[in-house]
C-alpha cells in the first residue's frame, strides 16, 4: 500500500503517507485493531450520499469542535480554525480538507484520517476523546470521507426548517420527556435529525434538557423552554411545571372575574395552570407609595398620604393614577429613563462642550412624554432627524450613535428588542440574524452626513446632520453591497430623493411589525413589574420566549390599537389587579419569579434613592455644574446627563450611557453602598444642615410620639406599628442631645430595606 501511494507523485499523499507511519509508530497495534473494526462498520450503515453542509457541519456543532472555547474562536485553536457554530461551511470545508496540504483528510484510508484520529483520542487532542469508534458518528464522518470528501455545492440540499415534536406540555414535577427533531430539506425529503442535534433549557433550574434531547422536570415549578438547533436551524419547545404536586386539593381564592382585567385574566389563567394563588393585594398605604415611585420617581408627601387613606371612593386609584400622569415628575423620570437608552452621554469626549446639546435633548425628550406624545412619533421624529441641534434637538442622538455597530445594535436593541451584536461577525448563534442581515440593517443609514461642528473634538457638538446623495454598506467577509433592510422586512427601493430611514420608521410603526409595540410594551411592563414579560426585556429572540405570550400578544396589540398611547398602556398596568398584588409570598407562590403572582420588590434607582432622601430630610442636593452652575433644588432625576460627578450616584448604579441596553443601569447590592450610607458627606451635611428637618423635629414642641408618627409617614409612607412607636418613643427619651437622637433614628429609617426598596 505505501509503494502504491508513493507512485501517485503527489505532494498532498505523500505528506499523508508520511503522517499515516507518524501515526502508525504512535498508536500502534491498538489504531490497527480500530481500523479491522470500521470498515466492517462503514459497510453496514447506510450508504445514503452524505453532505458536507447538512451532516459534516451539524456533527461538527454538536461536538463542540466549532464553539467559541474551540476551533470556532477568532483565533482558532493549535493552528485549526473553523466559524463559529457552522455559519460559513465554505470556509470550514477549506480548512478541514485543503488546509496544511490536506493533511486532516486521508480519502484513500478514512481511518487514518487525523480528523478520525485526534476525535477518537488515538492522537493526543486538547478537546480529549469526542468519538468511539464504533459510533453512528463515526461512521457518518467516514461515509463522507470515504465518498470524497465532496465540499459544499450550491445543487446540495438545504435545510427549510426544523420541527420538535411532542408539542409545548404541561408537566409534572420530576417527570420526563424525550424529544424528537425532524428536519425538512430542499429536495423534498425529511430525516430524523435527534440524535444530530444540540439542546439548551433557558431554566435548567426548573426543566433541564440533556444531549439527546431528554428533559428532565426538576422539583420546582415554573416556565421553561429549551432550544434545539439543527444546523442553521432553531425550534423552541415550551414546557410548563405545575409548582404543586400531583393529586394536591384544587386551590380556590382567586379574584372573581368581575375584578379582572383582559390583563389579570391572562394571568389568573397561568396562575391556575401553575397550581398557585396570587398573593393578597396590599394595603392603600403601600400602593400609594408603590405607584407613586413608579410613575414620578419620587416619595408621596404625608399629605399626600394622608389623604389617600381618607378616600373612601371606590375609584380612588384610577384617579391617583391619573394625577400622577399629570405632574412634571413623571415626564422627568421618564425622560431619564429615555435618556439612558437613547445613550445622551457628556462624558467620554474630547471637548467639554456638550452640555447644551444634552440639556436641548434631555428636554425634548421630557416634554415629549408631558404632552403625550405618541410612541410611534417620537421614535419617528428621532431616527429621521435632520438640522442643528439647536433647531432639530433629537438630531443630537447622532451625536452618540454614528458608527456601523451603533446604528445597528442601538436601534435593535432599543426599539425592536433585539440583541444583534453577535451578527456582526457571524451569525447569531441564538437566532436567524446573519452577517447580511446585519449589513442591510446598516445600510438604512449608510447616507447619514455630518458637517459642522467642533473640528478638534473627538465628537462635535454643533455638527449639522443631513441625508447625503449616495452611501454604501458592504458585507466585510463577502465584499457584497448590501441594500438597505430592516431585519425580518423587505428590502428597501430608495432612489436618491428618497430617505431610508423614512421607510425604516414607516415599517417599524406599522402596527404588524411584529417587534415594534411588542417591545415598548414588555420594555413597560418591566419598569412596574420589575422583570419583563420577556426577560431581560430587549432581548427578545426565539430561544428566549415570553413566559405568558397571550398576555404580551394583547398588550402589545391594543397599545397599537390605542395609537401607541404610553399613559393609556401605564394606566393599563397600574390599574391591574396583578400590580396590587403584595409583595410577600404565600405558601403556593414564594417560588414564583416569572408569572407575577406576587410584586417583585426592587431597589430604587440611584436617582430616585438620592431624590428621596433630599425629600425626607428637606435639604436639596448641590451639584457640581461642569461646567456652569445648576439652579437650587434640582433634583438628580432632572440632570441632563451622565457627567455630573457625584460618588454616591455612581456607586448606586447609576449608568454610562454607552449602549443602548437597561442592564447598564444596576441595582445589585454592594458593599460600597452600605459604605456610602455611612460615610456619605453628602448625606451627613443633609443630617446636619440647619434648615433642614432634623433641626425642625429637634426644635418644635411636639412629642416623641407625634413626630415618631410624621417621620413614618415622612420615610415610609405608612402610619407607625404601636410597637414601632414604642421602641422608638423609648429610644428617643433616653438620648440626652435631642438633635443626635432625631438625627440617629431617621438615618436608621432610610437605611432600612423598606425605605431602599420599592416593594
Amino acid at each position: 500500500m505505501f509503494r502504491l501511494l508513493y507512485e501517485q507523485n503527489s505532494i498532498t499523499r505523500n505528506y499523508q503517507l508520511i503522517w499515516m507511519i507518524v501515526c502508525l509508530l504512535v498508536s500502534g497495534q491498538g489504531m490497527l485493531d480500530a481500523a479491522d473494526k470500521t470498515p466492517a462498520l462503514a459497510a453496514d450503515s447506510a450508504k445514503r450520499k452524505v453532505y458536507f453542509t447538512t451532516d459534516v457541519v451539524p456533527l461538527l456543532t454538536r461536538l463542540n469542535c466549532n464553539s467559541g472555547g474551540c476551533h470556532g474562536k477568532s483565533t482558532g485553536q493549535n493552528g485549526f480554525k473553523i466559524s463559529l457554530l457552522g455559519f460559513d461551511p465554505a470556509m470550514d470545508y477549506s480548512a478541514i480538507a485543503r488546509e496544511s496540504r490536506g493533511r486532516r483528510i486521508f480519502p484513500g484510508d478514512p481511518d487514518r484520517s487525523l480528523l478520525l484520529l485526534k476525535a477518537t483520542g488515538l492522537v493526543p487532542h486538547g478537546g480529549g476523546r469526542l468519538l468511539e469508534a464504533d459510533s453512528a458518528d463515526y461512521a457518518l464522518l467516514y461515509d463522507w470521507i470515504e465518498q470524497g470528501t465532496a465540499g459544499p455545492h450550491p445543487d446540495d440540499p438545504e435545510i427549510n426548517k426544523i420541527e420538535l415534536s411532542p408539542g409545548n406540555r404541561v408537566f409534572q414535577q420530576r417527570s420526563s420527556l424525550k424529544l424528537q427533531v425532524t428536519a425538512h430539506f430542499s429536495d423534498g425529503t425529511q430525516r430524523d435529525v435527534t440524535h444530530q442535534s444540540i439542546y439548551e433549557s433557558n431554566y435548567p433550574e426548573i426543566g433541564k434538557v440533556d444531549q439527546e434531547g431528554l428533559i428532565t422536570t426538576q422539583s420546582r415549578g415554573g416556565v421553561f423552554a429549551v432550544m434545539a438547533r439543527f444546523g442553521e436551524k432553531i425550534t423552541v419547545f415550551q414546557g410548563v411545571v405545575p409548582y404543586h404536586s400531583k393529586g394536591q386539593q384544587k386551590l380556590t381564592g382567586y379574584p372573581s372575574e368581575e375584578q379582572l382585567s383582559k390583563i389579570d385574566q391572562r394571568l389568573v389563567a397561568q396562575w391556575k395552570k401553575l397550581g398557585i394563588q396570587p398573593s393578597k393585594p396590599v394595603d392603600d398605604a403601600t400602593f400609594i407609595r408603590r405607584v407613586t415611585l413608579d410613575i414620578c420617581g419620587t416619595l408621596p408627601t404625608v399629605d399626600e398620604v394622608r389623604l389617600y387613606l381618607a378616600d373612601s371612593r371606590p375609584d380612588k386609584r384610577e384617579r391617583l393614577i391619573d394625577r400622577l400622569l399629570e405632574r412634571p415628575e413623571y415626564a422627568s423620570y421618564f425622560a431619564l429613563k429615555w435618556a439612558d437608552i437613547l445613550q445622551n452621554r457628556g462624558s467620554g469626549y474630547g471637548t467639554r462642550n456638550q452640555r447644551a446639546g444634552t440639556m436641548l435633548f434631555s428636554a425634548w425628550i421630557r416634554d415629549s412624554i408631558a404632552a403625550n406624545k405618541p410612541y410611534d412619533r417620537f421614535v419617528t421624529e428621532l431616527l429621521t432627524a435632520t438640522g442643528r441641534q439647536a433647531q432639530n434637538p433629537p438630531a443630537i442622538w447622532y451625536r452618540s450613535v454614528r458608527s456601523t455597530p451603533d446604528y445597528v445594535e442601538s436601534v435593535a436593541q432599543a426599539f425592536l428588542g433585539v440583541r444583534v451584536q453577535c451578527a456582526q461577525c457571524h451569525h447569531h448563534p441564538a437566532e436567524r440574524w446573519s452577517e447580511d442581515d446585519y449589513y442591510s440593517f446598516a445600510a438604512i443609514f449608510s447616507r447619514v452626513g455630518r458637517k459642522g461642528g467642533f473640528a478638534d473634538a473627538e465628537v462635535p457638538t454643533n455638527e449639522v446632520i443631513y441625508l447625503k446623495d449616495e452611501g454604501e454598506v458592504h458585507n466585510p467577509r463577502s465584499g457584497k453591497l448590501m441594500q438597505p433592510r430592516p431585519l425580518g422586512g423587505p428590502d428597501f427601493k430608495v432612489s436618491r430623493f428618497d430617505d431610508p430611514r423614512r421607510k425604516l420608521a414607516k415599517w417599524m410603526t406599522s402596527p404588524e411589525n411584529p417587534f415594534f409595540a411588542r417591545t415598548m410594551v414588555n420594555r413597560m411592563w418591566g419598569h412596574f413589574f420589575g422583570r419583563g414579560i420577556i426577560h431581560p426585556i430587549d432581548d427578545a429572540r426565539s430561544t428566549n420566549p415570553p413566559t405568558n405570550s397571550v398576555l404580551l400578544d394583547e398588550l402589545a396589540y391594543d397599545f397599537a390599537a390605542n395609537g401607541y398611547d404610553v399613559k393609556q398602556l401605564i394606566r393599563e398596568i397600574t390599574n391591574s389587579y396583578a400590580y396590587r398584588l403584595s409583595a410577600n409570598p404565600n405558601k403556593t407562590n414564594a417560588e414564583d419569579s416569572q408569572c407575577f403572582a406576587r410584586y417583585y420588590p426592587k431597589r430604587l434607582s440611584a436617582e430616585v434613592l438620592l431624590d428621596g432622601i433630599s425629600q425626607v430630610l428637606d435639604v436639596p442636593t448641590v451639584f457640581p455644574g461642569g461646567p456652569g452652575v445648576f439652579p437650587e433644588g434640582m433634583r438628580a432625576v432632572n440632570l441632563p446627563d451622565e457627567n455630573v460627578r457625584f460618588n454616591f450616584l455612581d456607586v448606586f448604579g447609576r449608568p454610562a450611557r454607552t449602549s443602548a441596553c437597561e442592564c447598564e443601569r444596576t441595582v445589585d447590592p454592594a458593599l460600597s453602598q452600605a459604605l456610602e450610607l455611612v460615610n456619605s458627606k453628602e448625606i451627613q451635611r443633609k443630617l446636619t444642615d440647619k434648615n433642614g428637618y432634623i433641626e425642625l423635629l429637634a426644635s418644635n414642641q411636639k412629642t416623641h410620639s407625634d413626630n415618631v408618627r410624621e417621620i413614618f409617614v415622612r420615610t415610609l409612607s405608612r402610619p407607625p406599628r404601636t410597637s414601632e412607636v414604642e421602641t422608638a418613643v423609648k429610644y428617643l427619651n433616653s438620648e440626652k442631645n435631642r438633635h443626635e437622637a432625631y438625627r440617629s433614628l431617621v438615618w436608621a429609617l432610610l437605611a432600612t430595606n423598606e425605605f431602599m426598596m420599592n416593594h
